[in-house]
């Protein structure tokens, strides 16, 4: 049995920047979207999403790279895809060289719970501002002090280890930080992010479309904006284009390159 195998960076145009996602038409073992053979002309696919020790609800650069593959290596002729996924129907339009993803909105709340273990963990002594908790995604949000140059989340160290070690409940399975953008910086994002999920089997994600659903609603009503561009800065780095609808959903675009296509044999 030959699957053909197609490897994208998501959330930028530059090979090995972004975050990478191997995607098989058909089967794949990480992520991967069922459907019949053909492919070119069907515009719903099933899609599921896994990281290296679970399946999960949402992923955004898997999508973005799963529709990448059907728009330009399979050729779809349809301009939307829609996924169905464990978070519902995804759609996925062409934007010029990008992709816009319609995802659902996932807005924070404050918690009563006590993380100081795990912010003393993610951050260290780094001052904190906000801290807030999202229950449908089940992901801490810790936001940096807007007296913090953009160099100390760049630089952070963490020990993603210890940082698992300060919760085995299960309350949360990742931690966002996050900081305000800063208008002297060029190009002006609206905010930064880094997302550390070692209870999923992943230390630190490159660039994690799922967690805009949560920055996006956070940031919106903090900065007064529904669009906003965004960027996570791991050490691949990413840009996310984001948009918040009437609809109570959010537009996430961004752009995926192809770096490797080739054929599994089973």
């Amino acid at each position: 049995m030959e699957i053909p195998v197609y490897t994208l960076d998501s959330f930028t145009n530059l090979p090995f920047k972004g975050n990478p996602a191997a995607i098989c038409p058909l089967l794949k073992n990480t992520k991967f979207f069922l459907n019949g053979l053909t492919m070119r002309w069907r515009s719903r696919f099933r899609l599921r999403w896994f990281t290296p020790t679970t399946e999960v609800d949402l992923c955004g650069h898997a999508t973005l790279a799963s529709a990448a593959v059907l728009f330009q290596h399979i050729k779809n002729v349809n301009p939307t895809l829609v996924f169905e996924t464990k978070s519902g129907d995804l759609s996925v339009t062409q934007k010029e060289e990008g992709y816009i993803m319609d995802f659902p909105l996932n807005p924070p709340t404050r918690d009563p719970n006590d993380f100081k273990d795990t912010i003393k963990a993610a951050v260290g002594n780094l001052p904190v501002q906000e801290v807030l908790f999202c229950y449908n995604t089940k992901k801490l949000l810790i936001r940096l002090a807007d007296s913090c140059d953009i160099s100390a989340l760049t630089d952070l160290k963490v020990d993603t280890v210890a940082l698992e070690n300060t919760e085995r409940s299960g309350r949360f399975c990742a931690v966002i930080i996050t900081m305000k953008g800063s208008p002297d910086c060029q190009p002006r994002y609206d905010f930064y992010s880094r997302d550390f999920s070692p209870w999923f089997g992943v230390p630190e994600d490159p660039v994690t479309g799922s967690n805009h659903t949560i920055l996006g609603s956070y940031w919106s009503e903090k900065l007064g904006k529904k669009k906003m561009l965004a960027y996570q800065c791991s050490s691949r780095g990413g840009e996310l284009e984001l948009e918040l609808r009437d609809d109570g959903r959010i537009n996430i675009a961004g752009q995926a390159i192809t770096i490797l296509q080739g054929t599994i044999k089973l």
